[in-house]
């Protein structure tokens, strides 16, 4: 079982999240597998959209991820840098598929890119999204990237976007190009999934949960022409256990992430990173 940890949620303001960098630094140290970090552009001061998490819709500061990776990947050598997940559509697929292959190619092939639409509709609107299908755009945008990774001149005709023939470097060092792994907990992940990813990011999921998308994959997958033990399944989890590692381990889980608490200092985050080293058994 591969063991990866997420920075947690941001402390309040003015607090700031830890710097990245040492936070990938002494993660690779304590020898975890993967790095992984959130992202939010802004924070409707006005939202209606739920979160579990947030309160009122009220999002801290996040870090913008692609600097915080591009610190992380100078310092460290071997750690993979997940992202937990990228709002794609709040973004244009020329410029994410630029951002994401910069930083695979210069950290050697060590992107992990998870995705998903947010469910901060706020957010969403203002930054250009989908509203209604937010979806279908995140799939378009996704298929858009995986041709500009792959070919020498794309030219792209959709419904949510268009350009003429371009060519995109540099080349993600990823062959063919980073996994694409899939977030949220919709009825239609596994489809989805099967459909135009190669994993799974799952929050709030339990083992039972998890066997339920395993069966419903291995159902799916061969009919797609896909194999089911291609698809890589990583877990998020706020308390760490060895126990728990297990069951999704055997359930069909191939890493499990531990998201830790807001850290905005260094000794603190030592702290924390070594307890749950410790626990999971590295």
């Amino acid at each position: 079982m591969k063991i990866g940890v997420a920075l947690g949620t941001p402390p309040d303001p003015p607090r700031v999240w830890i710097d990245f960098a040492f936070f990938a630094k002494e993660a690779e140290r304590l020898g975890f597998e993967s790095v992984w970090i959130g992202e939010h552009v802004t924070s409707p001061v006005h939202c209606e959209s739920f979160s579990p998490t947030f309160a009122n819709g009220q999002v801290p500061g996040f870090f913008d991820p692609m600097v915080a990776f591009g610190r992380a990947s100078a310092v460290t050598n071997q750690v993979k840098l997940g992202t937990g997940v990228t709002l794609v559509p709040e973004h244009h697929p020329l410029r994410l598929a630029k951002a994401i292959a910069t930083l695979d190619h210069l950290s050697g092939g060590r992107v992990l890119f998870g995705v998903g639409p947010g469910w901060n509709r706020e957010e969403r609107a203002m930054m250009g999204g989908e509203m209604q299908r937010p979806w279908a755009q995140t799939r378009e945008a996704v298929l858009a990237m995986k041709e500009l990774w792959t070919q020498e001149e794309v030219a792209f005709q959709g419904e949510f976007y268009s350009f003429p023939a371009v060519r995109s470097f540099p080349r993600p060092r990823s062959k063919p190009h980073p996994p694409v792994y899939l977030s949220g907990v919709s009825p239609a992940l596994v489809r989805r999934m099967v459909d135009w990813g190669d994993g799974w990011v799952g929050f709030r999921t339990t083992p039972a949960e998890l066997e339920g998308r395993m069966r419903e994959l291995r159902e799916l997958a061969p009919l797609a022409g896909r194999d089911p033990d291609e698809f890589e399944i990583s877990m998020y989890t706020w308390e760490p256990s060895r126990d728990l590692a297990r069951q999704y381990e055997e359930t069909g889980a191939r890493r499990l992430i531990v998201q830790t608490a807001a850290l905005s200092e260094e000794r603190q985050t030592v702290e924390r990173l070594e307890q749950i080293a410790e626990i999971v058994g590295l």
